[in-house]
């Protein structure tokens, strides 16, 4: 029989540990290890996820994930003006990190650009073949987000500037970008589900509970009562398994996406390409533990769909 709380406990432990917005994770990792347990899973998924989203959307929160995001995306290596300020801001106060949203990315950002055209280096590095694996992914990447940068660094108007940033830190910060936009999404869907159906089964036991106490006409009405809210579950296990499925989908193309460019990454040669290495390795290993923990959403609710149908046959069937 499927555990639902087990099964809820898990993923708000998903949560705490892989959602982009910090507050999140927090609300998150303080309902798992709560005392009060299941109670504390139950208000996090009916309540406390919608109003840690509320407060991930304050200009405060947005300003330190962007930091974070951006300290993560750009190395000391490749972009050291603009790694140095995001440290900064983050080990800053709220009005560092607001500078660094505000102008302060943008400055360093203008700097690592100057200090590369002066060098030339990477510029010089680039070949016909990169720009033509760039306009492949602005063409074909499973991401939306890289799809739209490669675009950007291949557009008619673009520089040799525009490319080896590209490779130097705007591919991986809009893989970040489709790795987190995956993430959210499948969270806030799987928190609105789980909270719909957990309600729906405790109708369901507590109306097959009545027509267990029943008798005569009034246990058949209890039975058929109790056989249509089993239905009710079942059906409410549609959307989540559809969704759980396609997931899994773009999971796996991303994980066969970045263990492709980690491979290129490996064997070719030049600074363009050695920034690449170490972050699609990442992604490689980010997608294909997703992929993990959507086989297990996927069981959750697989299993939850065996147990309205094995319910609802209960109650249609006499004693």
């Amino acid at each position: 029989m499927t555990d639902i709380s087990e099964a809820d406990r898990a993923f708000v432990w998903w949560i705490a540990r892989r959602d982009p917005r910090s507050v999140v994770r927090v609300a998150a990792l303080t309902a798992v290890a709560s005392a009060n347990g299941d109670t504390a899973i139950e208000r996090f998924l009916t309540s406390e996820y919608d109003y840690a989203k509320e407060l991930a959307e304050r200009r405060s929160a947005r300003n330190a994930d962007f930091a974070r995001r951006v300290l993560e995306t750009h190395t000391a290596e490749f972009a050291p003006e603009v790694h140095a300020a995001a440290r900064r801001a983050m080990d800053g106060t709220s009005a560092d990190r607001a500078w660094f949203a505000e102008t302060g990315y943008a400055e360093a950002e203008a700097r690592d650009r100057a200090a590369r055209e002066r060098s030339g280096e990477q510029q010089e590095a680039l070949a016909e073949a990169d720009r033509a694996y760039v306009r492949n992914l602005a063409a074909a990447d499973p991401g939306p987000q890289v799809r739209a940068a490669a675009q950007w660094a291949v557009r008619p108007a673009a520089t040799d500037s525009d490319l080896v940033e590209f490779f130097a830190y705007d591919w991986a910060s809009a893989a970040r970008l489709d790795l987190e936009a995956h993430r959210l999404r499948m969270a806030d869907n799987e928190v609105a589900w789980r909270a719909t159906v957990n309600r729906l089964v405790t109708e369901a036991r507590a109306a097959e509970q009545a027509a267990s106490e029943a008798a005569g006409e009034a246990e058949e009405q209890a039975r058929a009562a109790a056989a249509r809210a089993w239905r009710t579950v079942a059906d409410n296990t549609d959307s989540p398994r559809t969704a759980w499925a396609e997931a899994g989908e773009v999971a796996r193309e991303q994980a066969a996406n970045w263990h492709a460019v980690a491979e290129a990454a490996r064997q070719a040669t030049g600074p363009n390409w050695a920034a690449v290495v170490d972050f699609s390795a990442e992604n490689e290993h980010q997608w294909t533990a997703e992929r993990d923990t959507i086989a297990e959403q996927a069981r959750f609710w697989n299993g939850l769909l065996e147990q309205a149908l094995a319910g609802e046959q209960r109650m249609l069937n006499e004693n």
